[in-house]
């Protein structure tokens, strides 16, 4: 029996492991910093819009369409996106990077307010605000709900797609932002 035969014949969750001392905490976060990340924009509600700057996103399949967003449990978002079961994703361009403070400021707006200042338009099939300018953008249903520790694992199902022209994606690298130089 193989490692990988031990891993794939248990069912359920892991044991919880011991949390790291704050000092693995900080040098672990230096770490996974390292790794260069796109920028999105995750927004969900259809009556009452919300969103959130996270840059936790992957695909998982192409068939069926699928892909990933990771959102801390204790993030507004988290509980709207589990209500509605719905939202959309929005990947930010090199010149977002106003975008993407703003929707990772805890102080910004709330509520009816918090899309006042943004240019976005609702998806056709969510209701979700899916942000003017964006190098791409993708419309989910909730498909799954996994467990990642401090935050919920949601698997959408890709309802909807759509992208820029350009090719200028923001990135997120040892606590930054940057472009891509030519």
């Amino acid at each position: 029996m193989t490692a990988v035969d031990r891993l794939t014949m248990h069912h359920g969750p892991l044991p919880a492991a011991d949390p790291p001392p704050d000092r693995v905490r900080g040098e672990l976060r230096g770490v996974l910093g390292r790794f260069a990340t796109g920028v999105t924009i995750l927004t969900t509600g259809r009556d009452t819009p919300q969103g959130m700057t996270a840059n936790s996103f992957t695909s998982v399949s192409l068939e069926p369409p699928l892909i990933l967003v990771c959102v801390k449990r204790t993030a507004a978002l988290h509980d709207a996106i589990l209500t509605e079961k719905t939202f959309a994703v929005s990947i930010l361009a090199g010149d977002q990077q106003d975008v993407a403070k703003y929707f990772a400021d805890r102080s910004r707006p709330r509520g009816s307010r918090e899309f006042e200042t943004v240019d976005a338009t609702p998806g056709q099939h969510t209701g979700a605000p899916v942000l003017a300018g964006a190098q791409a953008w993708l419309e989910c249903s909730l498909a799954a709900v996994h467990d990642g520790g401090d935050h919920s694992i949601f698997l959408g199902s890709v309802l909807d797609i759509g992208r820029a022209e350009s090719d200028d994606p923001l990135l997120y690298f040892g606590g930054g932002f940057h472009r891509v130089s030519a």
